[in-house]
Parts: structure tokens; sequence; C-alpha cells
């Protein structure tokens, strides 16, 4: 061998080994500014904490984990170019990321493309089953569809107005709930459909249009899948309409702790939301969760929210997978990460399924004036994230299984074929 081949082999060996040695990264992919920060900003910081805490347990596989925090900005093509620099520029083992659908979209192909791994913390209208992704929010079996029959059975709801965000995550879960109510013998002149931009600020004239439909006699009621900052003066205004629960409840899909943390309470007490986790649920896992959260964040008035307990389990998943498979290596992560079983903070269990969904309990929560829940429903037990709804013809027929020898995220069980895009 010649001096300077021998010069490259050893200076390969050592980047190498100080790679191997160093620390693992982890990308945190959120939206800092913009109209989503008021939901996102959080789930940056329990993500700190989450490292923080196993850094102090002694980190992974004998190495520290550092983390990698980029602002997307609630600007999506941003998102995707982020993700691309923190995969082939900083070279993170896995990323914790994003809150709306357009944004988990934008960034798909790039963690495909790069093979890298996506954890996605926050309910979703399904639709979707990707190898390098792992869908730790609800699918609609998990949220939407619970909270509508709670509505239907419970509540006695005949009229139904679904409102939201002119995106893809409201467009297709009012999709599916359109034809679920349809399915259940609703009229069509029964269901009202209003979508509206992110950051919406002007809601008097939507919210008359609201108060009108609610005013034929039949028991009306809102779904929301509004997101973002414009459930701030969406909610102001019902106040100032004076619609309250009695009259018209409002279940959301997207309202938690961290936003009601910036409203006045008093006008939406008794008003709706639908989660897999609230703040006020009493359990030691929860109580100890809690207290970590304050003591690292510094203020005894932060709130958490459902969405953090998403991260608090993919990442407790990611986790118990790299140690499993002994590698932060994507393909060595992927192999060993369905069946990993992690404490939720619900007193339970999530496990992670062949779709790369997990297992939920499903709560109905209802607002009190102190910006808490108080949880007025929930599920017998955990309930499987659906990645195709049974309640769209198309999707009906397909299923995602990611493990051998099905390997597809869109397997029709009519053809027994995988589809494209899997």
């Amino acid at each position: 061998m010649t001096a300077a081949a021998a010069l490259a082999a050893s200076t390969a060996w050592t980047g190498a080994f100080a790679q191997e040695e160093g620390p693992i990264k982890v990308g945190i992919l959120h939206s800092l500014s913009g109209t989503m920060a008021i939901s996102e900003t959080t789930l940056k910081d329990v993500m700190l904490m989450l490292i923080e805490q196993q850094n102090e347990k002694g980190g992974l596989l004998g190495r520290q984990l550092e983390p990698v925090v980029v602002d997307i900005a609630s600007d999506w093509p941003l998102a995707a170019e982020k993700a691309r620099e923190l995969i082939e520029v900083e070279e993170v083992d896995a990323v914790f990321g994003c809150w709306t659908s357009v944004c988990r979209k934008s960034v798909l192909p790039v963690f495909e493309e790069l093979n890298s791994l996506m954890f996605y913390p926050v309910q979703y209208e399904g639709e979707e089953s990707q190898r390098n992704v792992f869908y730790t929010g609800a699918s609609p079996n998990q949220q939407a569809i619970p909270a509508v029959d709670y509505l239907m059975n419970e509540v006695g709801v005949e009229r139904w107005v679904l409102a939201g965000t002119d995106y893809v995550y409201p467009q297709t879960t009012n999709k599916i709930l359109e034809q679920y109510l349809k399915d259940a013998g609703v009229a069509d002149e029964d269901i009202m459909i209003n979508y509206t931009p992110f950051g919406h600020s002007d809601w008097q004239t939507i919210v008359s249009d609201i108060k009108t439909f609610g005013s034929s006699g039949k028991p009306t009621a809102v779904v929301s899948t509004i997101n973002g900052d414009a459930n701030v003066p969406f909610y102001r205004e019902l106040g100032n309409q004076g619609i309250d629960a009695v009259d018209i409840p409002v279940v959301a899909f997207s309202v938690g702790e961290e936003e009601l943390a910036g409203l006045d309470t008093a006008p939406l007490v008794g008003h709706l939301a639908a989660w897999n986790y609230f703040m006020s649920v009493d359990t030691p896992e929860n109580a100890e969760f809690i207290e970590a959260w304050h003591a690292f964040i510094g203020d005894e008035e932060r709130v958490t929210n459902d969405p953090m307990e998403a991260h608090y389990i993919g990442f407790n998943m990611w986790v118990a997978a790299v140690e499993k498979a002994g590698s932060t290596e994507p393909d060595a992560v992927i192999e060993n990460i369905v069946g990993v079983e992690v404490p939720n903070l619900t007193g339970g269990t999530a496990v992670m399924l062949p779709n790369h969904h997990i297992t939920k309990p499903v709560l109905i929560g209802e607002i009190q004036a102190d910006g808490q829940f108080d949880v007025v429903w929930e599920t017998d037990g955990l309930v499987e994230g659906d990645a195709w709804s049974d309640f769209l013809p198309e999707s009906a027929v397909l299923e995602a299984d990611w493990t051998e020898p099905v390997m597809c995220g869109n397997f029709n069980t009519e053809t027994q074929t995988c589809g494209s895009g899997s």
C-alpha cells in the first residue's frame, strides 16, 4: 500500500470511528414562527426535554444525543428544504416534526429519497402509510369517528357543521366524515361544510351562518378541523355571538391545552375536544411527566397536550428500536420497531403496528374555565390506528403492512397487489 493510500484509509477509518463514537443527532422540524407557532413551539420544547432526559440516563448506545433544531416558519416548501438540510448536511439519525398534513406531505418525498426516519406527532386524515414515517398521532378512526359517534349517540346531534382550515387534513377528514354521516342516514341538507385559509381572522359572517344553520330546531354541532392561531378569533366570535355549548357544541380536533392558554375560556366552557390524551388525566405516569415538564421549562403555568404525548411515545419507541437493533441505521430501526411497546401517559401502552400507526385510547374532553379538559367519555380500551378509512370505498380495500411478506403501504386486498407510491 502506498503512503497516500495508507493515509486515505486511515483518515476514512478515523472519520467513521469518530462518527460512530460522536453524538447521535436528532432533528427537530417544527414551526417556531408563523401561524402554526402557537401549536408547534411547545413540541420543540418537549423534544429538547426528552433528549436531555435520555442523556441523563447515559444516552443511547453509549453515545449522547444532540438536538438539531430548525424553524420551518409555517412554510411548507421550506419544510422540505429544512428536512433535506437536517438529513444531508446535519446528518441526523431521525427527525421528529411537522404539525399540518401539508407539511408532512411536503417532506415525505425527502425522507423516502434519502431513506431517513420521521416521527409525526399529530392527528391526521389517514389515507397514507409510508415506510420511512411513523404516525404517532391519531388517524380518523382514533379521533374523528369516535367524536361523531359521541355527539350522535350521547348528545343526539342531527345537524352537522364541518368547519376546517383549507388544506388536506380537514378536506380529507371531512370527506370521510361526510360519507360516515350519510351512511348513518344524515341528509345532505343537514350537513354544512366550510373552509377558511390559514390564519383566518374575520369569523363574524361564518359564525352567523353557523348560528342560522343551527336554528332549524334540530340539535346541531360543529366538528372543527380549524388549525393554528385561527382558532383564537373563531372561539372569540362564538362567544361574541352568544353561541354556547348548550346551543351548538363544538368538538375540536386541533384545539388542546396549549391553544386554550391564549384564550378567555369562560365563554367556551362545555365545548369539546377529541384527543388521545389530556393534561387532566390522573395517572402516575402523567403526574411524573408534568412534573418533569415544569422543572425543565421553568414555568409551572405551562401546559401539556396530546401532540406532546405523541412525541413522548414516538421518541421512546425510537429509542427502544435503536437499542433492539443496536444501530441508528434507518433500515435496522424500521425492521425492529414494529411490535415495540412503550407506556403512554394515560395508564396504558402504545404498540407500533405493521402499518406504522400505533394503538391509542380515545378521549372526549369538555373545556373547563381554567383551560383544562374534563374527560366526559373514553373508549373501553385501545384503538388500533387505521392507515386507510373503512368509510371510503376506494380505501376500504387497502391495508398497510411494512413487514414481510407484504412490505406495502397500500396493499389492495381484492387484487392482492401493491399500489404505486407506497
